[in-house]
């Protein structure tokens, strides 16, 4: 099958891709680079940089800066894995105006383009949702994306499906900068033997869910869709591991005894906790992987 991963020079898209070419698929990756890197470029994959968040899908290629004639325009496709974001609260809170417009509009453009060519989408949302959805502009933002989701559903039978992730972590994860993950900075601050830095107290708890359950769950999803049956269409899924931590509990795992705490961040919540129970039923997914061997894998390296 031929497939679209917007987002694909990301965290999660890098890894979604590596399954997809692993599978045996034709992958296309559309991504503006703010949070992706061309070193996380895959073998066998072919890249577009260009803006998601613009309004008319057609408008990302009329900035083809090739030096010799090609073909940048993308025909149809069998499915689209939409993982393009700006994935964090705390920089959504600080600048509204790019998370929202980014978020909502790159949602709304790849939708767009579905219908027109009735390509089914799978769009990554957030567990967020059911942590304080007023609480910033992020988690409207992914919201917004999963309403519109349903609205194309609705009204245009578009084929769509949602996987809401839990507090991701694993290989291309980022490590610096402001949309890096908790488990990123920790892994670098242990491997530069520096304190784990946590905010507030650290008894907020996370269900921390392995980049390779989350493929796994978006492939299933994904593929899903284009049975006969399509029974995760108009649906949405947990994907995460069903198991929380405290942060505290966390830096234990890295046998840190150094801790910096640094003053609690608006907008952060206490808990996440995934109920995989449809996602299991409804795909057969159920994630393996736990935190705790991962961590050990970095302290026996």
């Amino acid at each position: 099958m031929k497939i679209i991963v917007m987002g694909g020079a990301g965290f999660v898209g890098t890894n979604l891709i590596k399954r997809l070419l692993k599978d045996g698929h034709e992958v296309l990756s559309v991504d503006n680079y703010s949070t992706g890197f061309k070193e996380n470029h895959q073998n066998g994959c072919t890249y577009f940089d260009r803006d998601l968040s613009k309004s008319n899908w057609a408008l990302l290629w009329d900035e083809c800066e090739c030096e010799v004639s090609c073909d940048c325009q993308i025909e149809t496709v069998d499915l689209i894995f939409n993982v393009a974001a700006l994935a964090r609260i705390q920089p959504s809170l600080k600048n509204p105006t790019k998370a929202i417009s980014n978020n909502f509009n790159s949602a709304l453009s790849v939708l767009e383009w579905a219908r027109n060519n009735d390509t089914p989408v799978v769009f990554s949302g957030s567990s967020t949702l059911h942590h304080g959805l007023w609480g910033s502009p992020y988690a409207w933002s992914k919201y917004a994306g999963e309403q519109l989701c349903e609205l194309y559903n609705k009204v245009y039978d578009l084929p769509t499906a949602i996987c809401r992730f839990y507090n991701v972590y694993g290989e291309h994860q980022l490590e610096d900068g402001a949309y890096a993950t908790v488990i990123g900075i920790f892994e670098k601050q242990y491997r530069n033997g520096k304190p784990l830095t946590v905010t507030g107290d650290g008894e907020q708890r996370r269900d921390f869910t392995h980049i390779d359950d989350i493929v796994d769950g978006l492939v299933r999803c994904g593929l899903n869709l284009l049975t006969d049956a399509k029974v995760s269409n108009g649906q949405a899924y947990e994907l995460g591991r069903g198991k929380n931590y405290s942060i505290n509990e966390i830096t234990e795992m890295f046998g840190q005894t150094e801790v910096e705490y640094i003053p609690a961040r608006k907008g952060e919540y206490p808990f996440t906790l995934a109920d995989y129970t449809k996602a299991k039923e409804e795909l057969g997914w159920k994630p393996s992987l736990d935190i705790k061997d991962y961590i050990d894998g970095i302290i026996n390296k």
